[in-house]
């Protein structure tokens, strides 16, 4: 049989089209400014894409006339194998025994792979439930940690509250005394003091003279009392509180109309009563 040879086409009108265009699409990028807006960019795009077309065009119908010239020689020379069918026939039986071997090699390694990922199924649910089991204790241990500081939080701002209130009834002692030395130094000493419950986050906050009673930041000792709008401050007997910026007491005042019905109360019975 004579040797044949696929037909070349040729691609040099391809290769000058894509330049051509090329050329047109560098000219829409050039006069991007000189053209309506929009339209330059649409030029640009048909140019490259008609080019893209161009460029793989030669290669496509080439590469299907040798797809073509292919199948064409290889019927040939299935052809002339023809001759050669007894050859052929035991060459498939040998390669269909060939196949049922690699078959079965595959079926039992794929039974083994099924229990090798049976098996990390198992692992991973037994590793995921001591991890939760783990995680919930670890949780339990913080939750309980937490509650133990809370207490011990609350225990020692309940004791520097207090502290703060025998502090304050020092001072209303020294004040009612008249004596502006003693007074003197008990305000600095409560400043002080203050100073140190400021950097825990403990405010105290005493109501001034003559402001309205407010049901919010005051209360009186009388707690079935009930105070008009009208009514106004005369003096703070115990500072209130505030911790981190929320109120924790309120301020325990009396009431210019309660100071010709009712004595003044004694420190101790601030102490007793905050």
């Amino acid at each position: 049989m004579t040797e044949s040879t696929t037909p070349k086409l040729k691609k040099w009108p391809f290769l000058l089209a894509d330049m051509a265009l090329l050329a047109v699409a560098l000219y829409a990028v050039i006069s991007s400014r000189s053209l309506p807006q929009g339209w330059w960019a649409l030029l640009l795009l048909a140019a490259v894409a008609i080019a893209a077309w161009l460029g793989v065009t030669p290669f496509l119908v080439q590469h299907r006339a040798d797809l073509k010239f292919a199948e064409t020689k290889g019927l040939a020379n299935a052809v002339e194998q023809m001759t050669n069918l007894r050859t052929f026939t035991n060459q498939i039986s040998f390669a269909t025994a060939q196949w049922q071997l690699v078959q079965e090699q595959a079926t039992r390694t794929v039974g083994m792979a099924k229990e090798i990922a049976d098996r990390m199924t198992v692992e991973a649910q037994a590793f995921s439930n001591f991890m939760q089991k783990a995680g919930d204790a670890e949780k339990g241990h913080l939750r309980l940690e937490v509650e133990k500081l809370r207490r011990t939080e609350a225990d020692w701002l309940q004791v520097l509250v207090l502290t703060l209130d025998h502090v304050y009834a020092l001072f209303l002692a020294g004040r009612r005394s008249g004596q502006q030395n003693i007074i003197q130094q008990l305000s600095s000493f409560q400043n002080a003091c203050r100073d140190v419950a400021r950097k825990v986050g403990l405010i105290p906050f005493e109501a001034a003279a003559n402001e309205p009673f407010n049901s919010k930041l005051h209360q009186l000792l009388d707690s079935e009392a009930k105070p008009t709008p009208s009514d106004r401050i005369s003096e703070t007997l115990a500072p209130g509180y505030t911790f981190q910026g929320q109120l924790i007491r309120n301020a325990l005042v009396q009431l210019k109309s309660e100071d010709a019905a009712k004595p003044k109360p004694e420190p101790d019975l601030l102490l007793s009563g905050s």
